[in-house]
């Protein structure tokens, strides 16, 4: 059984952009096996509606929200708004029925990787303690070099199984920006973790073949491997 997560540096910077282009690229090229893709906590609307209105229809496609909360906030003081706690044996018992029962499970993660998932997890504990192979996705912008290498530290420190970093364009981006932001072989030798491909800026993120196409220009083997 194959799974993997999606992570980034911070909030609103293409996790959801990168796990949607991955969903459709699997709806366009795999749609003879199955999919399950988790939101591993929502705190308030957002991507567990979006990506019911982008693939709800899709019968080989089930989506989860792991743990919902009203306020959008850290999931462990949306939970204390609630008076409840962050049930993360929940979060689990739903990750391991998508595993039984699909051919591959996509989790997008909350926040970046050091956010909080309860008073004592972040996001880095939980893609170590499942042993979750881990792709990290880095905003096209200045001050991303220095956003790489401080997030895998955090990974290599906590013993997440990084295996690529995504840059996402998260505005429109000359080539000249894109090289002066983020300088693939740069990152890679500071970090020693590969750069596994580049996602465009996407005006239009409804368009499910804009968002396949996106993907199928990623090094997809070594993020969904030999499907």
């Amino acid at each position: 059984m194959k799974s993997i997560l999606i992570t980034g540096t911070d909030t609103d910077i293409g996790k959801t952009v990168l796990t949607s282009a991955l969903v459709a690229y699997w709806q366009r090229y795999h749609s003879v096996k199955t999919l399950g893709l988790m939101k591993l906590i929502q705190t308030g609307v957002g991507d567990g509606e979006w990506y019911k209105r982008l693939f709800g229809s899709d019968q080989v496609i089930e989506i989860v929200t792991g743990l919902r909360f009203d306020a959008p906030l850290a999931p462990p003081i949306a939970a204390a708004y609630e008076n409840r706690g962050v049930e993360l044996d929940q979060v689990w018992q739903a990750f391991c029925s998508l595993q039984r029962q699909k051919d591959f499970v996509i989790i997008e993660a909350l926040g970046g990787l050091g956010s909080p998932v309860t008073w004592e997890l972040t996001v880095a504990d939980i893609a170590q303690a499942w042993g979750l192979a881990t792709f990290l996705v880095v905003p096209v912008q200045l001050g991303a070099i220095a956003q790489s290498v401080a997030n895998v530290a955090l990974a290599r420190q906590t013993g997440v199984n990084l295996q690529g970093i995504i840059l996402n364009c998260i505005r429109p981006t000359s080539p000249a920006q894109l090289e002066d932001w983020t300088p693939i072989k740069l990152i890679e030798s500071l970090t020693y973790i590969p750069v596994v491909g580049v996602l465009p800026y996407l005006e239009n993120l409804q368009d499910l073949e804009q968002l396949a196409q996106a993907a199928a220009n990623l090094e997809l083997e070594k993020i969904l491997g030999n499907l």
